[in-house]
């Protein structure tokens, strides 16, 4: 049975002063479902607040969320947002409501980092405080910033992909051979946050796109679709995302992030679909 949220809120005001300085630690295993730690990104629940997207990331069975900023905190405070300048307060507030549901806070994003490094700072705090795996990003821009901060806070950060835009080709995130470039003889910490619908959304073939970042995979926005293009989110296993032979390539490149369940579609009622994802990933097996 789970601790009253008040004693979880005393709990978490002294975790905040005593982690706040604590080297980051690989995602424990008993984070983990058959090996992985999948969970949703709360963005999945755009439509609730924070306490409702930790509730519904247990309801589904996951183990781990990443959060994104700007979310309402909750029912009883919606005008506050959830954020890396949130206060003490909330702060404990949120760590108190994943330690209630057993919840491990894991990545943050997608998130700009600025090229001022006192700004960045404060997002990389946040991360440490948080005890994050990873910060995901799609600020290339700010790349030395960026390896500079993976070095001071021991954060990693992976770099999202959106899809192609024919009406800004100076967008280049959707192509994985510009995230090999941007990350090349950079800080092993820095990399790829996999959205592999996004890349179902460019017309590219996730699995090889997986294959082709092979090392460079800090963590995934792993999604299937019902088809190429602009088509929408099923669950894992029902679409052409291949889902199954992806797993079976992460694993075989010993690779150790978390796997967000960002479903976009279904907004007010997608809860079953991510269960669902959560069982494909707890009863997936590698083919013989």
């Amino acid at each position: 049975m789970f601790k009253p949220l008040p004693t979880l809120l005393r709990v978490a005001a002294i975790a905040v002063t005593a982690f706040t300085f604590a080297q980051a630690e690989p995602i424990p295993d008993a984070n983990k479902i058959n090996g992985f730690a999948i969970g949703a990104q709360a963005y999945t629940f755009n439509r609730f607040t924070v306490f409702e997207a930790i509730e519904k990331t247990a309801e589904a069975g996951a183990k781990v969320i990443e959060f994104y900023p700007g979310q309402k905190l909750s029912k009883e405070e919606p005008t506050v947002k959830w954020d890396h300048n949130a206060s003490d307060e909330t702060f404990a507030k949120v760590v108190a409501k994943l330690a209630q549901h057993g919840i491990k806070a894991v990545n943050y994003g997608v998130v700009s980092i600025p090229t001022e490094e006192a700004e960045a700072r404060k997002i990389f705090a946040f991360g440490k405080k948080l005890g994050l795996y990873g910060i995901t990003t799609e600020s290339f821009e700010a790349i030395d910033t960026i390896e500079k901060m993976v070095k001071e806070f021991d954060i990693r950060v992976g770099f999202h992909d959106h899809p192609r835009r024919p009406d800004k080709p100076s967008y280049r995130m959707w192509d994985p051979y510009f995230i090999l470039e941007l990350t090349k003889g950079r800080d092993e910490r820095i990399g790829a946050c996999a959205d592999t619908g996004h890349w179902q959304t460019s017309g590219i073939n996730p699995l090889w796109a997986v294959k082709t970042l092979k090392g460079r995979i800090v963590s995934s926005h792993l999604k299937d679709k019902e088809d190429f293009g602009k088509s929408h989110d099923v669950p894992y296993g029902t679409g052409v995302g291949q889902i199954g032979d992806i797993l079976a390539e992460l694993k075989a490149q010993g690779f150790q992030g978390n796997i967000s369940i960002e479903y976009e579609y279904n907004w007010e009622n997608s809860l079953p679909e991510v269960k669902k994802c959560v069982e494909f990933v707890r009863d997936w097996k590698p083919k013989p």
